[in-house]
């Protein structure tokens, strides 16, 4: 059965790959699984139908027949350990590349959303300029740690894996604010992700939907 994700149908990032949803399309494109989405908008993802798959009404959610999933790290991981190509077949590297994806999601993306937050909903708090320099501080330790550990290396653990999936996808969101800049390598690193064929495929997808009018 092809599984269906969901999606907004008009993406707040206008279709520049940031909606969460991209990491599910470029999982499965990585894996070559064909896939259906069903785009909701604001209204329908607080419905007791949506919440009924995922009880914080937000997207993506994955469905496979009976199986209903919600969460990116955890539709990738399921996506990784059901089709060859996002895990290693070494038992200690498949760990390691599990690893990196929790860190993606628990360790990184946190301080970057934290980001997002100050830049844009509390621009206007009296207390935002004092606050801002202090998230993007902690913004800038996590990048330093994360480019002193990947050095010159291509990826994070030898080959693409999931972890890699799911860090350029948390990466990708620093762009606008110049910060992934002052770290050249992992510029490069995110700058590769995106040459992927199937990041290529799942942004298209994305954008072909959310794009400016």
């Amino acid at each position: 059965m092809m599984p269906t994700i969901t999606a907004f149908d008009r993406s707040p990032d206008q279709g520049r790959g940031l909606a969460r949803d991209t990491r599910v399309r470029w999982a499965l494109e990585e894996v070559g699984q064909a896939y259906e989405v069903r785009y909701l908008s604001s209204a329908a993802m607080k419905a007791p139908d949506h919440l009924a798959i995922h009880p914080f009404g937000q997207i993506p959610t994955y469905e496979e027949g009976s199986l209903c999933l919600f969460e990116t790290g955890s539709i990738v991981l399921h996506l990784a350990e059901r089709h060859a190509g996002l895990l290693p077949g070494d038992s200690d590297a498949r760990a390691r590349a599990i690893s990196w994806m929790f860190a993606a999601v628990n360790t990184i993306e946190p301080p970057i959303l934290d980001l997002t937050t100050a830049r844009i909903f509390e621009a206007d708090k009296p207390w935002s300029a004092e606050r801002l320099p202090l998230v993007k501080d902690r913004v800038r330790a996590r990048m330093a740690q994360l480019s002193a550990y990947l050095g010159a290396a291509e990826w994070l653990d030898g080959a693409f894996s999931a972890g890699d999936l799911l860090m350029v996808s948390v990466l990708l969101r620093l762009r606008m604010s110049g910060i992934l800049d002052e770290y050249p390598n992992l510029a490069a690193y995110v700058a590769r992700g995106e040459a992927r064929p199937a990041y290529a495929r799942a942004f298209a997808a994305q954008f072909a939907v959310n794009s400016p009018s």
